[in-house]
């Protein structure tokens, strides 16, 4: 057994008596597993190699004679397995995972294996393109459309909770009750309910809500997982964000801009955690100055977050993230100790499978996450989140977008080079008839010793074609090739 614990603080335990290998190999492969496994942060690094350990360990009990520990691997049996997976980006994934956990083995650092295990294995491909110009408007505008409509529903319910709470409404009015449900609201996390005694629940005050449904009850002051993953749609497309930023982003702290009144900048910590320890954390300072600024969308968020912060940060003193949803389900994440435990009824960030869904419904055909951060990063021109060299052999140099838009670019610098070229090297150029201020000179290639353009004085010989170049007296050195017989 061995025990993976993530930055949260959570265990998760592999069991390696569950492999179909014999005793002596689950235990190597264990030990290697446990050493990799000092640097993860992260459960889902170890899943991953748990999966590859898997594959692995059934591909050796289907060879003719499956080895009975780690050093019975053969080059044979190794090169066999490469053959299998080095052509697809999955499987380069997979000989890589391997690799490194084999190169664990101190039985295998030298020799013939150690040697097959070093060689090198092709780096998987980018699968994943840009969005073109109508995909991305598309995206763009059913993501902004549901956050949007979110946005009004809460913006509007929050306007009528401050109301109530201030005393402004009529007592007995229907705005006054649905105050007093919204109170309830965020208070709890959800509307009143009646427990009849058939044990089925439903919305006690439905009619005066207009129904039932999720926007008209607890969705008044809280964002649906759908409305959150359409935020975060948004969020990628204008700062080319990864999905898995959202899970932690701290809400963003906000400062009246320097010399401004009527603009905020906010400061929005960004977390990613492949960059390895020390590298974690980056910030951005973001304005909102105004409708079409790029800090309005953080304004729209905050105000459409508020009472999912409130009430988590009351369930749970000290929660303040900015990606926060009333779940349908507040046991939908616990599987995934890497994320935030839920609080109470909430839940944060955007998990695989909503982004999965949301692509799905809107016509994507999956999540649309990498493919928009994709098309941010290669619009901008420029590194976000991630290195230079990242920057240009992941996303610039495979992407199809790119690659059509630059081949202008190219073709105008191959001319523009060939100009240059003519114009340094040869300086010469081609005329319809010889100029009478110039002197003809031969040019051709020396066909033996005896041949050549240039011969020396007093030597007569054949030339090896007639091709004759009228060039300035200055260039043919004041003398005249002599005519050929």
């Amino acid at each position: 057994m061995v025990a993976v614990v993530n930055k949260a603080g959570f265990n998760k335990e592999f069991d390696f008596a569950q492999l179909s290998a014999p005793e002596a190999m689950q235990r190597a492969l264990a030990a290697a597993f446990a050493t990799r496994s000092r640097s993860w942060n992260s459960h889902l690094t170890a899943i991953t190699c748990w999966d590859k350990i898997v594959i692995f360990v059934r591909f050796l009990s289907e060879l003719e004679n499956p080895p009975g520990d780690l050093d019975d691997l053969t080059v044979a049996s190794l090169k066999r397995w490469r053959t299998l997976h080095v052509g697809t980006n999955t499987g380069r994934l997979t000989l890589i995972v391997i690799r490194k956990l084999l190169q664990q083995e101190p039985r295998l650092a030298t020799g013939p294996v150690a040697e097959e295990l070093s060689r090198r294995i092709p780096s998987p491909e980018p699968s994943k393109q840009s969005f073109g110009k109508d995909e991305r408007e598309r995206m763009a505008l059913a993501a902004q459309r549901q956050f949007r409509s979110a946005w009004i529903r809460i913006r509007e319910n929050t306007a009528l909770l401050d109301s109530w709470r201030s005393g402004a409404l009529a007592e007995g009015s229907r705005e006054w009750k649905i105050g007093t449900v919204l109170d309830h609201l965020a208070r709890t996390g959800d509307v009143p309910r009646t427990v009849f005694p058939s044990g089925q629940v439903y919305v006690t005050h439905r009619r005066l809500l207009g129904g039932a449904s999720a926007e008209k009850s607890w969705g008044r002051l809280f964002l649906t997982p759908r409305e959150l993953t359409a935020l975060a749609v948004l969020l990628t497309d204008r700062f080319g964000w990864n999905l898995s930023v959202y899970s932690r982003m701290p809400a963003p702290t906000a400062a009246p801009s320097a010399g401004e009144r009527a603009s905020v900048t906010y400061q929005v910590e960004i977390e990613k955690r492949r960059a390895g320890g020390g590298r974690w954390f980056s910030t951005e300072n973001i304005t909102d100055s105004g409708a079409d600024s790029r800090g309005r969308l953080i304004t729209q968020a905050l105000e459409a977050t508020v009472h999912g912060r409130v009430l988590a940060s009351r369930l749970a003193p000290g929660t303040d993230f900015l990606m926060v949803t009333r779940s349908h389900n507040s046991l939908r994440d616990t599987r995934d100790m890497d994320r935030p435990r839920p609080v109470g009824p909430l839940a944060f960030g955007v998990t695989d499978e909503d982004a999965k869904r949301w692509g799905r419904e809107n016509r994507l055909g999956g999540s649309p996450f990498q493919r928009s951060r994709r098309t941010t990063v290669t619009g901008e021109g420029r590194p976000l989140q991630h290195t230079q060299g990242t920057h240009e052999s992941v996303y610039v140099l495979p992407d199809q977008q790119v690659q059509r838009a630059s081949r202008n670019v190219f073709g105008d610098g191959a001319l523009e080079a060939l100009e240059q070229a003519w114009t340094v090297v040869f300086g010469g150029h081609l005329a319809d008839k010889p100029d009478p201020d110039h002197q003809e000179a031969a040019v051709a290639d020396c066909a033996d010793e005896t041949t050549s353009p240039w011969p020396a004085v007093g030597v007569r010989h054949m030339l090896p074609s007639r091709v004759r170049m009228n060039v300035p007296s200055y260039v043919a050195g004041g003398s005249t090739a002599e005519e050929p017989g």
